[in-house]
């Protein structure tokens, strides 16, 4: 398990548009959720154990924020070939598990992480209502022990956002596992 960062992405840049089915079958796009005044898109996966060790925690935020406008989806873009647990029938499952109570989206052909410059998982991006890139960084300043967590950097960046204000310039890279990449044929 090769630790990844995320990349820097310029504050203020667009998002991306995609179009991509969900592990229940439905299909969704950006715009699907233009009327939530925050976009919240996380690249994660099954088997990533930077992962597993803050889904509570997304699950959390989820939870908190859902009722106060902000939208959360989550995308898989890695290639199952070597990695079964991120098949679209697991994902599928480990949605319904946990009751994730966001859309888990599906990027077969890994378009949808390229164009965004994903590279990690979780990778967590965060448009304004303009859908304006506002937060490109960690959950929190603990990964691996949430009792340690002393800055909520994720929660603070929506607040900030849900009253009008820019969430802080000084932001913090997501670390995690690389996204899985189709081998060249």
């Amino acid at each position: 398990m090769a630790l990844t960062e995320s990349r820097d992405i310029a504050l203020g840049a667009p998002c991306p548009d995609f179009r991509l089915p969900s592990v229940d079958g439905k299909v969704h796009t950006r715009d699907d959720f233009r009327d939530k005044p925050v976009l919240v898109v996380m690249f994660i996966c099954n088997h990533c154990p930077y992962v597993q060790a803050v889904e509570d925690r997304i699950l959390a935020l989820q939870r908190e924020y859902a009722p106060r406008g902000v939208q959360l989806v989550g995308i898989c873009s890695n290639d199952p070939t070597d990695y079964p647990d991120d098949r679209p029938e697991n994902l599928l499952r480990r949605w319904r598990e946990k009751g994730y109570g966001f859309p888990y989206l599906i990027d077969e052909s890994q378009d949808v992480a390229r164009v965004f410059g994903a590279v990690c998982t979780p990778d967590i991006y965060v448009f304004d209502r303009e859908r304006r890139l506002a937060y490109h960084g960690r959950i929190d300043d603990n990964w691996q022990r949430p009792e340690k967590v002393t800055q909520r950097e994720l929660a603070a960046a929506l607040d900030a956002l849900l009253a009008g204000r820019r969430p802080a310039p000084e932001q913090h890279h997501s670390i995690g596992c690389s996204i899985k990449w189709r081998k060249a044929s």
